[in-house]
């Protein structure tokens, strides 16, 4: 190896920050190959910037962008028109750590939609109780159906607001409407607490017409939920997690929100119970089935990763994190629904196995009140919804068709 090459693979501008760095990305899972190939990602950076006077503080995207276009003639020995994306995103990787360490700034950036309305995402958590869920999707669609929320109020009207939800919700999905809705008028009603907008405002927000409870709840034959559980191939690490998150949904009716939040002070091994934290943020207790709680022992003991992370359940594939929301569950429910045959289910989500977990309770005699408490429900109307197919029950309290009378 030439000196150049030698030198080039230590980089005197980072040999303090990269040991530091490349030991990051070893407690989360890298394999060794991955660590030498971010080292030379960044050593290849680094000679670049080198060569060309590029100060710390001169990182930038746009600095990036030209490191990804120049044409390498570098002491990597590569001879490239352009650097692959991968370089770029392994750099990125270690500007971020750099930045979070304070060697160097952060770049300049958008501001998170969040921050243009701190006011309103601040009486959100405060006096409605807002997960930061629902505090990011109102601020998102406040602030891209009124972009000058941020500067001085604005005095509106009662056909303003109309016209600005129908040209919104025109030609869009019911879901989408009823957000849009939901979330100007949570607005609004923020300016009336603060005084900067009418009273009343609030009620010229047309509704989105939906009938509460008017459809069938979808759900699955017990015996096909035990096909899906039995599809998990337990040999593998991620069939064993998998298991264990379709036996929690399955036996206690949680919510895919629920999966994710889940840490391991929240299972009470002693008692046999788990503390689920669900909408409006109400904690429970609720009792952990045998068999489920030997899925979910058998995950910790055997594929969980030995991390410093609180959260239950994680990916298994470097760099090893908390599942990123709602929808990782729901595509292990859907994949599972695919690798057990089951080809037109009514859904594909979480929310499948829930309603599956009540109608089969409902089904086997239990009272709405036990299983309204183990769904948490807040009104028992929720829970009655699933009696709409317990034919047995129904056809018990059935009227028989009155005769015809004659005129």
């Amino acid at each position: 190896m030439t000196n150049q090459r030698a030198r080039f693979m230590q980089p005197e501008v980072f040999t303090e920050h990269l040991a530091g760095f490349t030991h990051e990305l070893e407690s989360v899972g890298y394999t060794e190959l991955t660590v030498a190939g971010y080292s030379m990602s960044i050593a290849h950076f680094a000679e670049w910037a080198r060569s060309r006077d590029q100060l710390k503080s001169d990182w930038s995207a746009d600095g990036l962008d030209r490191f990804a276009r120049h044409r390498c003639r570098c002491a990597c020995g590569r001879r490239l028109h352009r650097v692959s994306s991968k370089y770029i995103r392994r750099v990125q990787r270690f500007i971020r750590y750099l930045e979070q360490q304070g060697v160097i700034k952060p770049c300049a950036q958008a501001r998170p939609v969040v921050a243009v309305l701190p006011e309103f995402s601040d009486w959100l958590a405060q006096h409605r109780g807002a997960s930061p869920r629902t505090i990011e999707r109102y601020t998102s669609e406040v602030s891209r159906l009124i972009p000058a929320t941020s500067g001085p109020r604005t005095t509106f009207t009662a056909l303003q607001i109309r016209q600005l939800v129908l040209s919104q919700v025109r030609g869009r999905s019911i879901s989408y409407a009823r957000c849009v809705v939901t979330a100007l008028r949570a607005y609004l009603r923020f300016l009336v607490s603060q005084g900067h907008c009418a009273p009343g405002l609030d009620r010229a927000i047309p509704t989105i017409p939906q009938w509460r409870l008017s459809a069938l709840p979808r759900y699955l034959p017990a015996d096909e939920i035990t096909r899906v559980i039995a599809a998990c191939d337990i040999t593998t690490p991620v069939g064993v997690r998998d298991r264990a998150i379709l036996m929690l949904l399955a036996r206690l009716g949680l919510r895919a929100g629920d999966i994710v939040k889940l840490t391991l002070g929240d299972i009470d091994w002693r008692s046999a119970t788990i503390k689920v934290c669900g909408k409006g943020r109400r904690q429970v207790r609720l009792p952990l089935p045998q068999d489920a709680g030997d899925a979910v022992l058998a995950y910790l003991k055997q594929s969980r990763p030995r991390v410093d992370i609180e959260r239950v359940f994680l990916c298994l594939q470097a760099p090893y994190r908390s599942l990123s929301g709602s929808g990782t569950v729901s595509s292990i429910v859907s994949a599972a629904l695919d690798r057990a045959g089951i080809c037109q289910p009514p859904s594909r989500g979480a929310n499948l196995l829930r309603h599956s977990a009540a109608t089969a309770l409902l089904r086997a005699g239990a009272s709405l009140d036990a299983v309204s408490s183990l769904l948490r429900h807040r009104s028992l109307d929720m829970t009655a919804y699933y009696a709409k197919v317990d034919v047995a029950m129904l056809t018990s309290v059935a009227q028989p068709w009155p005769e015809g009378v004659p005129c």
